[in-house]
């Protein structure tokens, strides 16, 4: 049996009153506990849920995006592929890198330096031939992530905000970061419900039997602790409405 480090032995000890599922305020609260107790870096808080989804069938896949109140705590790098007439409009929005074919022979070439990826409609059919190079990466533009649109000053500004996107993988979990430990505990709990509440209402009608099976809190580095589950659609109304 590997012999536990000293880190490990007092992550256990803080953990010992947390034998039974918590509210997620009091997740992140020892969390930010054993953070600050453990970690030399500024580690982010991650939700991991479970749902009671058969993502095997189409009308019971899980994809969309939320803006979070307070962020993620680190910058996101924007770029936009549109026509002339909105390219300006992208960059007063804060973006990048703005422009049109040219953008895409850049991204041909190798270069990938932005986090998100904005296209309008018309460039698509162009930006298609970049699907085998953007899609493994994530940054293939898409309409259900709010990331094909005309409004690209909107997208612009909500990916700079926070804008979080959160997918059902094959076994129908989700994963999705939170903002930073360093943010206030409100700004974290506020983080949290906004996504909770959008996944709930995500819920496919399909979905037979128990929507949230399982919900885990845990930063980059450290442990994971569990919610009760149950509890949290009501936890997520004291802080959406």
């Amino acid at each position: 049996m590997a012999k536990l480090t000293k880190k490990q032995k007092k992550i256990n000890e803080m953990l010992a009153d947390f034998t039974q599922p918590t509210s997620a305020l009091e997740a992140i609260k020892k969390l930010q506990e054993i953070a600050g107790a453990t970690s030399k870096f500024d580690e982010t808080l991650e939700c991991h849920m479970r749902l009671g989804i058969d993502v095997k069938h189409a009308d019971q896949q899980i994809r969309s995006t939320t803006v979070l109140p307070a962020g993620l705590g680190k910058e996101v790098r924007v770029c936009v592929i549109a026509k002339a007439d909105l390219v300006a409009a992208a960059k007063e929005a804060g973006a990048e890198e703005a422009g049109s074919e040219e953008i895409i022979d850049k991204i041909a070439d190798g270069w990938f330096e932005f986090d998100t990826l904005i296209a309008t409609p018309d460039m698509m059919p162009k930006l298609g031939k970049l699907g085998r190079v953007l899609g493994p990466k994530g940054l293939m533009p898409n309409p259900k992530t709010g990331t094909v649109t005309v409004d690209v000053a909107r997208a612009v500004k909500d990916a700079k905000a926070g804008k979080v996107e959160f997918r059902a993988d094959k076994q129908g979990m989700i994963h999705v970061p939170l903002g930073k430990m360093k943010f206030t505990t409100e700004d974290l709990m506020k983080n949290f419900a906004t996504l909770a509440d959008a996944v709930i209402k995500a819920k496919p009608s399909a979905a037979k039997g128990t929507y949230l099976k399982s919900i885990y809190l845990s930063t980059t580095m450290g442990p994971g602790i569990k919610l009760d589950a149950k509890n949290t659609p009501a936890e997520v109304k004291e802080y959406v409405g």
